[in-house]
């Protein structure tokens, strides 16, 4: 509580909260574009014929570029102002994803995809930084940052659903070009409505740590979707180990700086280490099982875009209904219990799609779907409130830098590491008859996408397609058992206080 003689902060009016709904415009359209290409991978599989390594790092290398970039973006944010950089990132992020929608082959596909990284790493912590600027008001603040919070998730309850859409009607390049119209939104209503905002303008982004942190993170990926794609050789333990060693450096220079990139010395308080950690687990868990369910959906199941779409879209609403009564539940047990809460529901609802992989009937893995969204949904709000409210309001802009990295990380390491887990899985349930003709095996071993659309003998097709499913289903398991853990960690981390600030949350 404030003492009497401390002023009120100011609250925010009519112009703020317009300007909120533009940022939770970028915020949405940043989880559409991630949401729409999963669902493209068929009919884009079809057209250009990536190899399954190219195909996972045209999933992926936009979250690696975004991860690695984001903590620069957020200081170059600070020292040239939010607003500007904003906008110049929001005219990039239109231009190529303009180009990406006419990519003629893999390699410009991924380039143009690490473009869009480069200016996603512009828009994330631009964003919640503006929030935070706008907002003194520490219950409208709240309420804000809850609004920012379901704008991601009905983006990603949007995404399959617009992208079912384009895909039945236009190419796969189409869910690229519903960015462009949003961007132009912003490139027009953002400068009348959102204030410029800085940080500490007196602080020079450190170059070297910028390159330190992206060299840190790569090599370690790129070990991981090597061994599992290609085989043990040499190269996986000399990547592994040179992106350990980089990031080892990495840290021992931020310790060191007057003004690190990233403030290490974050970590030493328990709410935010455990909620960064429980937060990364959650997403790293759930998107990476989103990237290859669409293509179950489709090629395992049958159904079309649109089928597709629709039957994802139980997670995503689940996931925003959550915010009528995610404050009372965080009141009532406080952060770290509720989101250890949501953290094992999600779990729960993962076992249940496991589970029901193989039925014919869609409802069961409807209803799992629901669980799952009910379970991350309250997890994504509470802990994006909980690590704010971790650190001091000075240090709230380099938390929500390293909150959004994590995020990323997650993002990116799950579609890595969990679709690489999927492909080892894959191709030890692919049990193909003797005789086959060895084209067709090499085709079924690469990929199901390629095999489904090029491969004539049906009983290979069909092969792959059981063994395409074997594998959803253990990785389900796999990312269930990983939720199973992010819960204990939020549950004996992430300090559990009652305070009034959730209750205000969920007022409102």
């Amino acid at each position: 509580m404030a003492s009497p003689s401390t002023p009120a902060p100011p609250r925010a009016g009519r112009r703020e909260w317009s300007a909120l709904a533009v940022l939770v415009l970028v915020v949405m359209l940043l989880a559409v574009d991630g949401t729409v290409l999963h669902l493209a991978v068929p009919s884009l599989t079809a057209d250009i014929s990536p190899s399954a390594t190219q195909l996972l790092w045209i999933g992926d290398i936009y979250s690696f570029v975004l991860a690695g970039l984001l903590i620069t973006m957020g200081n170059v944010a600070d020292r040239i102002g939010r607003k500007r950089l904003l906008l110049i990132g929001s005219a990039t992020f239109g231009i190529a994803s303009a180009i990406a929608a006419f990519s003629p082959n893999p390699e410009i596909l991924i380039a143009t995809r690490a473009l869009l990284g480069i200016a996603g790493a512009t828009l994330m912590p631009s964003t919640l930084s503006i929030v935070r600027a706008m907002f003194a008001d520490a219950k409208q603040r709240t309420t804000a940052i809850a609004i920012w919070s379901a704008g991601a998730m009905a983006g990603a309850a949007v995404g399959p659903l617009v992208g079912g859409v384009l895909l039945e009607h236009f190419w796969w390049g189409s869910v690229f070009l519903i960015n462009l119209p949003i961007m132009a939104l912003v490139l027009i209503a953002g400068p009348i409505l959102i204030p410029e905002s800085h940080g500490d303008t007196s602080q020079r982004v450190d170059l070297v740590s910028s390159v330190l942190s992206i060299v840190a993170i790569v090599p370690v990926v790129y070990a991981v979707k090597h061994w599992v794609g290609s085989g043990w050789d040499l190269s996986v333990p000399i990547f592994a180990l040179a992106g350990v060693a980089f990031g080892a450096i990495f840290v021992r220079r931020q310790l060191r700086l007057t003004h690190p990139l990233l403030d290490i010395s974050l970590f030493r308080v328990p709410a935010f280490a455990g909620t960064v950690a429980a937060n990364g687990l959650a997403i790293f868990a759930f998107v990476g099982l989103l990237y290859f369910f669409s293509q179950y959906l489709q090629l395992v199941r049958g159904y079309g875009p649109l089928q597709a779409g629709s039957a994802e879209l139980p997670t995503t609403l689940a996931s925003m209904v959550v915010v009528v009564f995610v404050g009372a539940l965080g009141a009532r047990l406080g952060a770290g219990r509720a989101i250890a809460l949501g953290l094992a529901v999600g779990a729960v609802g993962l076992v249940g799609m496991g589970l029901t992989t193989f039925r014919p009937s869609y409802l069961g893995l409807g209803i799992a779907l629901v669980v799952v969204g009910l379970g991350i949904g309250v997890t994504m709000t509470l802990s994006t409130d909980a690590v704010v409210s971790a650190v001091p309001e000075q240090r709230a802009g380099a938390a929500s830098a390293i909150s959004e990295t994590a995020y990323e990380l997650g993002v990116a390491l799950g579609i890595a590491v969990l679709g690489s887990i999927h492909l080892a899985m894959y191709r030890s349930h692919l049990d193909l008859p003797s005789g086959t003709d060895p084209s067709d095996a090499a085709t079924a071993e690469a990929s199901l996408a390629v095999t489904v659309g090029t491969v004539t003998d049906p009983v290979v097709v069909d092969h792959a397609r059981t063994a395409f499913a074997s594998a959803v289903q253990t990785t389900s398991y796999v990312a269930a058992a990983l939720l199973f853990v992010a819960a204990v960690v939020a549950w004996r981390v992430i300090p559990s206080p009652r305070n009034v600030t959730v209750v205000d949350h969920g007022a409102h």
